[in-house]
């Protein structure tokens, strides 16, 4: 594959990402992240540096976003369903 396809494809996957839920700490980030990922469903966080430098949690500074591929965001939310039951 070109460097530009490769480029592309990676782009098309950043803008295909949806928010699949909002946790406060990276030990459950982690949990759902392996939950996802030994369904192939890869997701990725945002908001993780604030904790690495500030281990707390104030007025949502320190929430931790999960995204998901959009296509795979129905599966993912309901595997988090079944988990919580």
């Amino acid at each position: 594959m070109t460097e530009e396809k490769t480029k592309a494809k990676n782009e098309r996957q950043k803008t295909d990402l949806k928010e699949l839920i909002r946790v406060w700490g990276p030990v459950e980030a982690e949990v759902i992240k392996s939950l996802l990922e030994s369904e192939g469903i890869p997701c990725f966080f945002k908001g993780l540096m604030l904790q690495t430098l500030y281990p707390f949690s104030a007025d949502g500074m320190g929430e931790i976003k999960i995204f998901v591929p959009e296509k795979d965001l129905e599966i993912a939310k309901k595997l988090l369903e079944n988990r919580e039951q």
